[in-house]
């Protein structure tokens, strides 16, 4: 009964970390924006001297920032939903745990643990290809782009 009990704070624990580090994140915002603003430009530069695609090629400088500029912010927001999305799906992993530990004990508590991970993995590749597909469709490459 009492691993039961550890597994369930062990859970709380992971929820109440990942999601202080989603809200710790939103700090520092205009340092993010000065970075992505740069590895846009340095990007752009790229661009013109490789000249591997054609069509980023053509436009102009403006045209390729606001582009560029765009696509890193809509990757940071899908960045961001995801993981609001991933730790709703760990908290409702962590209520079907704690369920299924009262119903059916340890085993219950970890097939309900297993379940779980494997759809917040699942979850977390789909959403992780999902957000990439917009800009690799247009050829950018998405790594230079990304602000960690």
């Amino acid at each position: 009964m009492w691993m039961i009990w550890l597994v369930e704070l062990a859970v709380v624990l992971l929820l109440l970390g990942g999601g202080w580090s989603l809200l710790s994140r939103r700090g520092g915002v205009d340092r993010g924006e000065a970075l992505t603003l740069r590895r846009v430009d340095a990007y752009i530069e790229t661009i013109r001297r490789e000249r591997s695609n054609a069509a980023l090629v053509a436009m102009s400088d403006s045209e390729l920032r606001d582009l560029l500029h765009a696509g890193a912010r809509n990757l940071r927001l899908a960045s961001e939903r995801k993981g609001w999305t991933l730790l709703g799906v760990a908290g409702a992993t962590l209520v079907c745990t704690i369920v299924a530990a009262n119903q059916d004990g340890l085993r219950g508590s970890a097939i309900a643990l297993v379940v779980g991970a494997l759809v917040t993995y699942g979850l977390n590749e789909f959403l992780s290809r999902r957000m990439r597909e917009p800009l690799e469709k247009r050829g950018i490459d998405v790594d230079r782009l990304r602000v960690e």
